[in-house]
């Protein structure tokens, strides 16, 4: 099925907390906009236009929200037989210019959060990762130019 969302568990059920509490939030939406239309004229009610954003956006989050749930399959690995890098497993990598280590989590698309330190699978350095083992060189091309970067630990 080509539609399927890759996830870790952990994704998973962040997503699904949050459509739990946007669906929760319907409601007192729905009251605001109720409220402001009391209020007169909707052609210059501020109210009205801000709660109707709102709304809006509220719902386009939920459907996308609901999309990615449906569509998910849970990827797990058992961490004490981890050999390669897999969707879900933490990978500390160390740049061979200038000595700088980083940890990062390989995710699936759908939870991707770089400030965070977790990245896509489909991106260019989750790419070039997946099925990688420790003490591997690996060579990825970033926007600032080649980097090689090689693998410490896997957890």
């Amino acid at each position: 099925m080509p539609d399927r969302i890759p996830m870790t568990p952990e994704g998973y059920q962040q997503l699904k907390a949050e459509l739990e509490r946007l669906t929760a939030e319907r409601p007192k939406i729905a009251e605001m906009i109720a409220r402001a239309r009391a209020y007169g004229d909707l052609s210059e009610n501020a109210e009205y236009h801000s709660a109707k954003e709102k709304q809006a956006l509220v719902e386009a989050r939920i459907r996308d929200l609901e999309y990615k749930l449906t569509h998910a399959f849970i990827v797990t690995n058992d961490a004490t037989a981890l050999q390669s890098a897999t969707l879900g497993c933490w990978i500390t990598l160390q740049d061979t210019q200038t000595g700088a280590s980083f940890k990062y989590k390989l995710v699936g698309p759908a939870e991707a959060d770089p400030e965070h330190d977790m990245i896509s699978a489909a991106s260019p350095v989750g790419k070039a990762l997946l099925g990688c083992t420790v003490g591997q060189i690996v060579e990825v091309q970033t926007p600032s130019g080649p980097r090689r970067y090689k693998i410490l630990h896997l957890e």
